[in-house]
């Protein structure tokens, strides 16, 4: 094979990941790739671990056995301040914005890690607010008075502060209205053809998807199936699961 067409190595490799909670194991086998600019989807039913993984991927949970490589670097002992500065991001599930600061504080709190200097986060800053024009005009405004869906825009410019590679996104849609959730996909895909790989954790199924380049079914902390997107939108037993057909 050609230098030109070798296959291009993956940002994220994950292989045979086992984590638990104390006594209680909640992933078992778990492999996963994430190559750089695509968007990855996570499906799978609640409980069956896709938290979990998220907040494994992000060190907020130990690996237990398996293995967890960044840019092809063992990075299962690395903590979360060390995963974001090496550019893995995480937007939590329910947002967790800080409470009393500003839109434009939890957007400056989002590139603690940064060493590029101020000029270049007030750059991206602007960039937020082009990405997210509501946030514009609130800026100002106490981040978790915003409704649901700015809330969440804001959660997620939070993320990309941080100029990650990958961006983890749990639950990306929860209680937000269709209108919002189709602003956001837009959104999500002008960031992904910006360079940034996404990871997102979505209980629209169908959404996730039509979203998606790639996608992987997690059922009972196991991977079941995997593959292109198009491909698991016809895949009968997903389509029977998750999809209502």
């Amino acid at each position: 094979m050609s230098a030109a067409h070798k296959p291009i190595p993956p940002l994220l490799s994950v292989s045979s990941l086992e984590v638990a909670y104390g006594d209680v194991q909640v992933l078992w086998d778990v492999s996963l790739d994430i190559r750089p600019g695509e968007i990855v989807c996570l499906i799978g039913s609640n409980g069956a671990g896709k938290t979990t993984l998220l907040r494994t991927l992000s060190g907020l949970m130990p690996v237990q056995s398996g293995t967890l490589q960044w840019g092809g670097q063992d990075a299962r002992s690395w903590s979360p301040s060390e995963r974001v500065a090496r550019g893995i991001a995480h937007v939590p599930e329910g947002r967790r914005l800080f409470a009393g600061l500003s839109v434009y504080d939890n957007l400056l709190l989002g590139a603690y890690s940064r060493t590029d200097g101020r000029a270049a986060i007030q750059r991206d800053i602007e960039r937020m607010y082009e990405l997210f024009p509501r946030l514009v005009e609130r800026r100002r405004q106490d981040a978790t008075t915003l409704s649901g869906g700015e809330q969440q825009m804001c959660a997620i410019a939070r993320g990309l502060m941080a100029s990650p590679k990958l961006l983890l996104i749990d639950e990306l849609s929860l209680g937000l209205a269709p209108k919002v959730v189709d602003e956001l996909v837009q959104t999500l895909g002008r960031v992904r053809d910006a360079g940034t790989s996404l990871l997102i954790v979505e209980q629209d199924v169908a959404t996730a998807l039509e979203l998606a380049d790639r996608g992987y079914v997690i059922d009972q902390g196991r991977t079941v199936a995997e593959g292109l997107a198009s491909a698991l939108q016809n895949n009968p037993t997903v389509r029977a699961a998750y999809l209502g057909a």
